[in-house]
């Protein structure tokens, strides 16, 4: 099978593509075929040994994917060959398949796509622990959200609306703010043409 390596550190020009034999499943682990893999900040940060994580070189970046069980190993009865999975993996996942526990699968819902399931994970996770788990975020809250048209600022909104908030967004063009009001946000600030401090005085007096 094919991955794409980190066998330095440097930019994504450095990366190669090379053939590897394929994993196999361990106890407690299972193989995936990968249909999709996202690109996230953290890859970039990663390849370059500016993540907080640092895995021993070589090894492939990537730290989400989508795909369908292979094979288990021993002791997994969570998912079996065939189930489509969607994982955040920390890094492996930019190869055509991957090794990981068995643990960290989740069930692509029905209706979602591949692509859709491999930017799942992180972007949402990551909000939702946020405005949740930390925030405690209760309905008829404000809910400002910085960096709103990112992977993760766009998860935010929609996460905040479901929760009951109200949710200002703000980004740096009407382009992007006119992509966060697609995604539910009840109003906007454009941080690189209005004073951020009074709009957002105003907007919650």
């Amino acid at each position: 099978m094919k991955a794409v390596l980190c066998k330095q550190y440097g930019p994504p020009e450095t990366l190669v593509v090379e053939e590897l034999p394929s994993p196999r499943a361990g106890p407690g682990e299972a193989v995936v075929s990968v249909k999709a893999a996202s690109v996230n900040f953290p890859d970039v940060l990663i390849i370059q040994n500016k993540y907080q994580f640092k895995p021993p070189l070589p090894f492939s970046p990537g730290s989400e994917l989508a795909g369908v069980v292979k094979e288990v190993g021993a002791g997994v009865s969570s998912v079996r060959p065939g189930d489509k999975v969607m994982a955040f993996t920390t890094y492996g996942a930019f190869a055509e398949e991957v090794k990981t526990e068995a643990a960290r699968l989740l069930p692509i819902p029905q209706g979602m796509d591949f692509n859709s399931a491999a930017a799942f994970v992180l972007t949402y996770g990551t909000s939702d622990h946020a405005l949740r788990d930390r925030g405690a975020l209760q309905a008829g809250e404000t809910l400002l959200v910085l960096g709103a048209a990112g992977g993760v600022g766009l998860a935010a909104i929609e996460i905040g609306k479901v929760l009951g908030a109200r949710v200002i967004a703000c980004a740096s063009s009407d382009e992007k703010l006119a992509v966060c009001r697609e995604h539910g946000a009840d109003a906007t600030i454009n941080y690189a043409a209005e004073d951020l401090r009074e709009r957002i005085k105003s907007l919650t007096e």
